[in-house]
């Protein structure tokens, strides 16, 4: 019989282990550096050959190539974050704040799954009649779901083991424990190795899980950071809370590609797919004020358009202030920088807020221009072309550089209407086909893009 785990404390700067916690390392003398960890006792006495575990390996050319398997649940953003379905044996990681959807959209799966699947849904957070009154509300009808409120991860893998459901779903992750292990539910410790556990039970059996993992405040104290690296697929969904779209963003997958967004929109009745991303960031927004610019950029696959909103006032304080919201705040002062020393604009005593509408964040270089056309259009306070669309990286030198896709981006301006198109030059080349409703303004520098703004 295997021996009881037991726990020590490692400092994670030096590597100094000690029986218990302590508030300074006697190694290396570092505060608040001591954290939990999970040592397996070693098995003394094994002298016979046949105690030894053996282990085999097979060539490389005799394994065999077949494309694996998946469950398709009919919900067509979430197949298209996960590559085009669930694959069996798969371990998916649903993460994100409390309150944002998770529990909403594994209810609204076994809804999807109802004739093709058996599913056990295990909560350690609700009683089964709260699961209940949400799937009414929901309008979720599906006798092939089984549900259990259990928190013991040992007796839920022993439940998956003999019974042998098609697919499992864990809400949360956090409310799980394992009992040989004296930490409390939701540490580090916990929840590694119970999704160790639950990995090892899933690939023996092909039998797909869903786990779900708040995220805290820094995003990897006892949250989904700590086993990112176990799991095959990890599902970030993101948004406000005060407003009603949210978007699951596909962080890794070793089924498909990585990138990938699915968009939906919380409602009464739980999450819509919103299929026309672009129109819905779009709807609403006000053409003849200044500060607008819209731009292209691409999530995974699909190319989305985003509205990028700029406000240039003027300072009350000493010090300027700077906010960006959905655009990485280096790269914004970074915009500023090369403005203020290439073009002669200066926003030293102004305050620059940036907004990018919807709940969208844009990680991707190409946005740098319409961000940048749009902080100088609040700055001389003249309102954009409403059927114009900007995209482009932004160099240190006031050059714009060359974006991937441009082919798709034009084609996604085209589709809803915009009538004027200022990309990069070196973009042009990109170009197969350029449609007839669409004007494209290749330009070299920032320079010559701001022209435009008369």
């Amino acid at each position: 019989m295997a021996g009881k785990l037991k726990s020590v404390y490692i400092c994670r700067e030096c590597g100094y282990e000690s029986p218990k916690w302590l508030g300074k390392c006697a190694g290396c003398g570092a505060w608040n550096t001591m954290e939990e960890d999970v040592v397996a006792p070693v098995k003394n006495g094994i002298t016979s050959s046949s105690a030894v575990h053996s282990v085999t390996a097979k060539a490389l050319s005799e394994i065999s190539l077949t494309d694996e398997e998946r469950i398709v649940t009919g919900i067509a953003e979430l197949d298209r974050v996960l590559g085009g379905g669930i694959v069996k044996g798969s371990v998916i990681l649903l993460s994100g704040d409390p309150g944002i959807g998770k529990s909403t959209i594994l209810l609204q799966i076994c809804n999807a799954l109802q004739k093709e699947s058996n599913i056990l849904y295990v909560s350690g957070e609700e009683s089964a009649m709260q699961i209940k009154m949400r799937a009414e509300r929901l309008g979720v009808k599906n006798d092939s779901v089984s549900v259990m409120t259990e928190t013991d991860i040992q007796s839920v893998c022993e439940y998956i083991s003999a019974q042998k459901p098609d697919i499992v779903m864990i809400d949360s992750i956090q409310t799980m424990h394992h009992s040989e292990i004296s930490s409390s539910p939701g540490s580090i410790v916990q929840v590694r190795e119970s999704t160790n556990l639950l990995l090892r039970t899933g690939k023996s059996l092909g039998i797909p899980i869903f786990i779900v993992g708040h995220v805290n405040k820094g995003g990897d104290i006892a949250g989904p950071k700590v086993m990112e690296h176990i799991v095959d697929t990890v599902l970030y969904f993101e948004g406000e809370r005060n407003q009603s779209y949210r978007i699951l963003r596909g962080m890794k997958n070793r089924f498909g590609s990585t990138n990938e967004i699915g968009v939906f929109e919380m409602t009464d009745i739980g999450l819509r797919e919103v299929e026309n991303p672009s129109a819905m960031l779009l709807s609403g927004r006000m053409t003849d004020v200044s500060g607008g610019c819209i731009t292209c950029v691409i999530e995974g696959t699909r190319p989305i358009l985003a509205e990028v909103q700029g406000l240039v006032t003027t300072s009350g304080f000493g010090n300027a202030r700077r906010t960006a919201t959905g655009f990485d705040y280096n790269r914004l002062n970074l915009l500023l920088a090369v403005l203020e020393k290439r073009l002669g604009l200066y926003f030293s005593n102004l305050d620059t807020y940036v907004n990018i509408v919807g709940g969208m964040r844009l990680d991707e270089p190409a946005a740098d221009l319409a961000v940048a056309m749009s902080l100088v259009s609040g700055l001389r306070d003249i309102p954009l072309d409403e059927n114009l669309i900007a995209f482009g990286e932004v160099g240190l030198s006031g050059e714009l550089r060359s974006v991937p896709r441009a082919q798709a981006r034009i084609n996604e301006a085209a589709r809803l209407g915009f009538t004027k198109c200022i990309l990069p030059k070196s973009c042009l080349k990109q170009i197969t086909s350029c449609p007839d409703s669409l004007e494209l303004i290749g330009v070299r520098s920032l320079g010559q893009a701001i022209s435009i703004i008369k």
